[in-house]
């Protein structure tokens, strides 16, 4: 029997950048926009706070673009400022490349198993779905699935009890199915 887990985001992850103000490296994206209009031009950024000092930091969306290139409904939400559109420009790896930025996801994501009645299982396939893009190590999503610990996870691996078609030891934030036998 087929078994479905999700991995939820359960807020917006934290934005590791380094503060100019203290020596904090992360920053907290709170969902608001500064659009700022120059004739035909238009700037856009997302701000984010400094989760050490509170000081307001800017992440640049769109740069000295044309008014008239901005789809009306985008520039709706981002005057909004819609938290959705903050968490989908967050993911665009575009928009962190050119601001320099990466994301923390820690604690910001939890694993929907859809109950406990796949631990006491012989055999147990699992198919895994990301609802969003968050970096994480298949094992520790194993471990926690199934009340284990990463140790004994790798144990799993080594003995052949647990294997999937991709690399359960490194960082994964795209769908994948294992199987565990026990």
């Amino acid at each position: 029997m087929l078994h479905d887990w999700v991995v939820m985001p359960t807020c917006l992850p934290l934005v590791r950048r380094r503060c100019h103000t203290c020596a904090s490296g992360r920053f907290r994206a709170n969902g608001k926009f500064r659009v700022n209009a120059h004739h035909k031009l238009i700037d856009v950024w997302l701000l984010v706070l400094c989760t050490g000092c509170g000081d307001t930091a800017k992440l640049t969306v769109l740069e000295r673009a044309n008014v008239r290139s901005v789809r009306p409904g985008l520039l709706d939400r981002l005057h909004a400022n819609d938290p959705a559109l903050a968490a989908e420009l967050l993911q665009d790896p575009v928009l962190r490349r050119r601001n320099r930025v990466a994301l923390d996801w820690d604690g910001a994501w939890r694993l929907h198993t859809g109950g406990s009645d796949h631990l006491d299982r012989e055999k147990a396939d699992v198919s895994v779905r990301f609802a969003a893009p968050v970096p994480v190590r298949p094992v520790r999503l194993i471990a926690e699935g199934f009340g284990l610990s990463r140790a004994g996870v790798g144990r799993l691996i080594a003995e052949g009890n647990l294997v999937s078609a991709v690399r359960l030891e490194s960082r994964l934030c795209g769908d994948f199915t294992f199987t565990l036998k026990r």
